[in-house]
């Protein structure tokens, strides 16, 4: 039977070839977005999880109050005492790790040179909570224990000794400590939150050179350590947590204003398992990604699967009329209701079969262009995992939700009636053809208005004056070599008339403002401590300048007055926070910051420092002269006449001061990009599947259309006959399809509009929906929808009239 019902499928999708056609397209196509769109969402949601221990690792964070107990920064990582502190105090902690990436790394072997950016120290215990897997090397926490050790990465490990042996050889950091390699580890998997290139031992921060023992154990305030602990299964971690209070107490000194250390600061837990995907903290190891994002794309699969299914119940009850009388025929001859629906269905999951065949391979095809489109390393072994099962019954499913519909409405025709010539095409089912085209369309119009808003957001982002001059900056990192050199360093690279200027600084526009320190205001000839978040960046009095910046008032900072080493520069934001009613009324003001009495010199125009996501910030400009453990940034200034000159004379000059070190750079603009990197991926994606979307309606409409069509050629060619012109039977067919258009268009104005409104409170500054976009894309729908329809109906008004009659 089942043998029958198959080749009976068969014929009858040969027999209609074109609406065939349609309906594996349409499901093809669907079914392989919804394949690429899976196998991202599955390995968004893989992340960490290939720890063997994931359950039960818990990353400790750090979370500052600010005025009236409100959040100013949440911290992912924490500071180093913390760690062991936590092990000591609550022996329920099955094991604590902590892992500190340090920055950039110069490191060397022989004359390879390179800026490690991801290299780590990490102590022995981070085999026993993370699963390390060694290469070569034999236990990589024995190694990690010794001082002056490093692991390399695999990958690490060819990088600096090709096919070499590394074990026991030396690699040198910052020209100052040598470091023997122990180990080589497996590179840590694409779906890991964090991806150390090297593993540097933990016990050699000791050395004072790197950072210090002293440090170690008692610096609560440089939060730099990503600290995890292990906890027991089932363990009720909210206890644990609430003990946290009482413990900051224990170990750390009241605050400037006599209360409890704990009323400033707060240390919490965050499931490892949770990190990548809700996790949006300061200081993560990463880039992460976005939960909403999983649940917005896992939609559109949805979205797009549907349409194509539309299509197949929209074709399939439209041609009623051409196997009206095989039903009637076969109903005559013994054929039961059940065995006419089973032979319908059995159609549909061929085509849903066939479908999903073409559609893993077209998805394999395209598998590397999603990885480049979402920024992630995908693989489609993903899907033969926990999802095999739904995989394998997807084609049922799709099959069976495209045609039960129809095959209920074809294996209901009386066959008496059908027979007798009785039975109108379509006319029982109208109403649901409509309300399927109104529901494609308004997903499709969606699609296309998110799209759009998208991208105006994304563009307002990338063109909007920043109050800085962000073209032909060129930044590198500050070395310590430039310590006592400085001045002949920037001389040298002024004496090239294609750099204009030079500065040094903390943190360079684009970066987040996270350093603070303790704000006093004068009052009464007394400073009184604040509980103002003023954030900070050192600067030399060539940053504003450098960077075009414009003051409010006051001045900047000059090498003509000495004074102002004690001196502070502040921007707009800060003046009402500082409760000065004015720029003009800040200047001359006295005020402690950081353990500095200064006076505010300058007021700056504000300047988004950070990205769009961020409101501005109080920000002070401070002023060390030579104090140069506050400079981190170098930032060059250059013509945009001969650019690979003035890099060359930067990288020359950079050689002659700093030869032990590889030269890295990249342009300001470059990081500006970076930063909104994650919304223009989100918008190329949406560009992408909403295009997909409009394609599979115009599909169904095609078909939909041509069905139309085909049962109206008497008609038409009786109206050509009589005068009637190409322009009115275009017009003729098309405003019924039209007004399905307009209505999905109204139906969907109110749903974009939310969805919209939900994704740009996301930013602190943004663009409003515009009417215009709504109009724009419901144009834009009815033009698609219309040249769909007219491409078959010109070929229908163009046909020879007698031919159409004829038959009559």
């Amino acid at each position: 039977m089942i043998k029958n019902y198959l080749k009976m499928a068969i014929r009858n999708l040969r027999r209609h070839s074109l609406t065939s056609f349609i309906n594996l397209s349409g499901l093809t196509i669907g079914l392989t977005c919804c394949l690429l769109i899976l196998v991202y969402i599955l390995h968004e949601l893989s992340y960490d999880r290939y720890n063997r221990n994931a359950d039960r690792i818990y990353r400790v964070t750090r979370i500052f109050y600010g005025a009236h107990h409100s959040e100013s920064l949440h911290l992912g990582t924490v500071a180093p005492p913390f760690g062991p502190l936590l092990q000591n105090d609550f022996p329920d902690i099955q094991a604590e790790t902590q892992v500190f990436p340090f920055g950039v790394l110069p490191m060397r072997f022989g004359e390879k040179k390179f800026n490690e950016q991801a290299a780590v120290f990490a102590d022995e215990n981070m085999p026993k909570v993370f699963d390390v897997t060694s290469v070569s090397g034999g236990d990589p926490a024995a190694a990690l224990k010794e001082p002056y050790t490093v692991l390399l990465s695999e990958t690490e490990a060819r990088k600096y000794f090709g096919s070499d042996n590394p074990l026991n050889k030396v690699i040198r950091y910052n020209d100052q400590v040598d470091f023997k390699v122990a180990g080589v580890y497996r590179d840590f998997p694409s779906n890991a939150h964090i991806h150390p290139s090297m593993l540097l031992s933990w016990s050699s921060l000791r050395d004072t050179v790197l950072y210090g023992e002293e440090q170690l154990r008692t610096n609560f305030g440089n939060n730099s350590v990503l600290t995890y602990v292990l906890l027991p299964k089932g363990y009720p971690v909210a206890s644990l947590v609430a003990q946290f209070p009482a413990f900051i107490d224990r170990h750390m000194k009241p605050n400037n204003d006599g209360t409890k250390a704990s009323t400033g600061t707060e240390l919490t837990l965050q499931k490892l398992t949770d990190i990548h995907l809700r996790s949006h903290l300061d200081f993560e190891a990463e880039e992460n990604g976005d939960i909403v994002k999983v649940y917005i794309f896992g939609a559109i699969a949805l979205f797009i699967l549907l349409i194509a299914c539309i299509n197949y119940m929209n074709l399939a009850t439209a041609r009623s009329a051409l196997r009206a009388r095989e039903i009637g025929i076969r109903k005559t001859v013994g054929a039961g209701r059940g065995e006419l629906i089973l032979q319908f269905l059995a159609e549909s999951v061929l085509i849903a079969w066939v479908a999903m065949v073409l559609a893993l391979v077209l998805a394999y095809t395209a598998l590397p262009y999603m990885g480049d489109l979402s920024g992630r390393t995908l693989d489609m072994r993903v899907l033969w995992g926990g999802v095999t099962v739904p995989l394998l019954v997807l084609p049922f499913l799709v099959g069976v939700l495209s045609g039960l519909y129809p095959a209920l409405v074809l294996s209901g025709f009386k066959p008496v009636k059908v027979l007798k010539g009785f039975f109108k095409a379509g006319t029982g089912d109208l109403s649901l053809r409509k309300a399927l085209v109104v529901l494609q369309f308004a997903i499709s119009i969606v699609l296309i208005i998110c799209t759009s808003v998208v991208f105006q957001q994304i563009r307002y982002m990338l063109h909007k004056p920043l109050g800085y001059d962000k073209d032909y900056t060129v930044v590198f990192q500050y070395q310590n070599e430039l310590d006592n050199t400085y001045d002949a360093f920037r001389n040298q690279l002024l004496e090239d008339s294609r750099i204009k200027n030079v500065t040094r600084s903390s943190r360079i526009p684009t970066g987040r403002l996270l350093d603070e320190m303790g704000t006093y205001i004068s009052e009464n000839g007394k400073m009184e401590p604040t509980n103002l978040s003023l954030k900070y960046v050192a600067v030399d009095q060539d940053f504003i300048p450098t960077y075009g910046m414009e003051m409010k008032a006051g001045r900047n900072f000059s090498r003509a007055y000495a004074t102002d080493s004690a001196a502070f520069v502040i921007n707009e934001a800060a003046v009402p926070e500082l409760g000065w009613k004015s720029p003009e009324d800040a200047l001359g003001r006295q005020i402690r910051y950081g353990g500095q009495d200064g006076k505010i010199i300058g007021v700056m125009n504000d300047i988004y420092f950070e990205s769009l996501h961020q409101q501005i910030s109080p920000l002070i400009f401070i002023y060390r002269g030579t104090r140069t453990n506050f400079y981190g940034q170098v930032s060059v200034k250059i013509s945009g006449a001969d650019i690979p000159g003035a890099l060359n004379h930067i990288e020359e000059t950079y050689k002659r001061f700093i030869p032990e070190k590889a030269f890295d750079h990249i342009f300001l603009d470059q990081r500006f990009d970076v930063i909104y990197k994650a919304e223009i991926r989100q918008g190329s994606i949406f560009t992408l599947f909403a295009g997909i979307a409009i394609f599979i309606a115009c599909l169904g409409l095609l078909g939909l259309s041509a069905f139309t069509i085909s049962q109206r050629v008497k008609e038409i060619g009786i109206r050509k006959v009589l005068g009637a012109g190409t322009a009115g039977i275009v017009r003729l067919i098309s405003v019924d399809f039209l007004k399905l258009v307009l209505v999905a268009a109204l139906i969907a104005f109110p749903v974009a509009w939310y969805a919209m409104h939900r994704w740009l409170e996301g930013f602190a500054y943004r663009i409003p929906v515009h009417w215009w976009i709504f109009l724009a894309a419901g144009v834009s729908a009815l033009l698609i929808a219309f040249v769909t329809i007219s491409i078959q109906t010109i070929k229908a008004a163009a046909a020879n009239p007698v031919k159409n009659l004829r038959s009559e």
